[in-house]
């Protein structure tokens, strides 16, 4: 089933600053053949809902491979039966 997710990934526990476990979730991210776009709370990921989850439990062993102890996530998924849309047409429908 082709989804478009939006996830937001918090590792807790380890202080203010997260941006260098983000930096380190957008690579696993970016290297991914999923359609990704970062934006200020998380990120809006294109694809088959089983290649999103996969991704996400990349992220998941990548947070517990630099020590972080507790993780965060939320994820809300759309899609569509009657078309196919992607995020560019979400966003085009509005403009």
């Amino acid at each position: 089933m082709k989804v478009v997710a939006d996830l937001c990934i918090v590792p807790m526990g380890v202080g203010p600053s997260v941006s260098g476990y983000v930096r380190a979730i957008k690579a696993i991210i970016d290297a991914s053949d999923l359609d990704a776009e970062m934006h200020a709370n998380g990120t809006n990921i294109e694809g088959e809902l089983s290649d999103i989850c996969r991704l996400v439990e990349l992220c998941e062993q990548k947070l517990s491979e630099l020590g972080v102890q507790r993780v965060f996530f939320t994820m809300a998924f759309s899609s569509r039966r009657d078309k196919d849309q992607s995020m560019a047409d979400k966003l085009a429908a509005v403009s």
